[in-house]
């Protein structure tokens, strides 16, 4: 049975994937390193900031000197907050979606945004009164793919509900927007369903659900594969 989503934030609630592709471009041009749109998408753009840097630093082999992964992160970091301050990124379903679904199942948020980021986000939104738990990239170690920010989200919202017995991950539905967010959710042993926001539905494939919007889905024939 479904009884719980945990939601990606960039790319899934939040329109912002080009916006982060480009800063991280910026930044990482002030350090003398080009990285093309394609390349973004195939390695970096399911990354936390932390492991995107480390990754782009690495494969250009540049030493990586104490807090200058930091420094990294906290220009891209006053980059984004300036260039969203006046603009609403929220995908145009967004609000409505969640708002419909957290009538129905507990929420939780996973992913590699800063959590001062999803909440300034959520909060001009009126949305953060509909995830009692948020996972973002500071309070997970290991980013995506590894598993551990889905598996954090679930044993947050077990405890936020006090549920007897707790949630298992298999009962746990994830939307994601990338691959390998599609892989780290499959890791935590959860259900996976793919939003065409990023990539094309043919490199989704390993989704257990595919469609192209949020206002798209749904949820009844998901939760007939969960009765399964």
């Amino acid at each position: 049975m479904l009884k719980a989503i945990i939601f990606d934030f960039n790319g899934i609630i939040a329109d912002d994937e080009p916006i982060h592709f480009e800063l991280f471009a910026r930044v990482m041009s002030e350090e003398g390193i080009t990285i093309p749109r394609e390349e973004y998408n195939r390695l970096y753009l399911h990354l936390n900031d932390r492991d995107a840097f480390q990754t782009a630093l690495a494969m250009n082999r540049r030493p990586v000197l104490p807090g200058h992964i930091s420094k990294l992160i906290q220009k891209k970091s006053n980059y984004y907050n300036r260039l969203i301050s006046n603009r609403d990124i929220l995908f145009p379903d967004a609000a409505d979606f969640i708002k419909s679904t957290a009538a129905h199942y507990p929420l939780a948020i996973a992913s590699g945004a800063l959590n001062e980021e999803i909440a300034f986000i959520l909060g001009r939104g009126s949305l953060m009164e509909h995830f009692p738990i948020i996972i973002g990239a500071e309070k997970a170690v290991q980013g995506k793919p590894h598993p551990e920010c889905y598996l954090k989200a679930l044993s947050g919202l077990n405890d936020f509900l006090r549920k007897i017995p707790p949630m298992k991950a298999s009962e746990v539905l994830v939307i994601e927007d990338s691959v390998g967010g599609i892989e780290g959710a499959h890791r935590a042993g959860m259900v996976c369903l793919a939003i065409t926001n990023s990539y094309p539905r043919q490199e989704l494939l390993k989704a257990d659900y595919i469609f192209d919007s949020l206002s798209e889905i749904d949820l009844k024939q998901v939760q007939k594969g969960f009765e399964k």
